[in-house]
């Protein structure tokens, strides 16, 4: 009888070095979750990314103040007629120091 109780100790000690240390263990599980969360919040973070890129693409597809807008501010276009004022500060200090 006692080295039955023997063996049934020594396989609980095993499975439990195996629950606590061994090959996807409960930290590991942990750590898995806090990944998954991790995961969540930058798909979320994505998702919302990509909705302002699809709002963006059907404004530009739709209308024709979109396309003038980003002619306007990244390529520096202008309409004829139109006068165009750039503000250039003195030096980078100046501006630095206003803030």
């Amino acid at each position: 009888m006692r080295v039955i109780t023997a063996v049934l100790l020594v396989f609980l000690l095993l499975l439990q070095y195996r629950l606590w240390f061994g090959k996807n263990s409960v930290p590991d599980y942990l750590a898995l979750e806090e990944e998954v969360v991790r995961q969540k919040l930058d798909n979320d973070k994505l998702t919302q990314r990509n909705k302002l890129l699809y709002a963006d693409t059907d404004d530009l597809k739709s209308g024709v103040e979109a396309i003038e807008e980003r002619a306007r501010n990244e390529l520096g276009m202008i309409k004829s007629g139109e006068t165009f004022f750039r503000i250039i500060p003195k030096d980078k200090n100046a501006t630095q120091e206003s803030r």
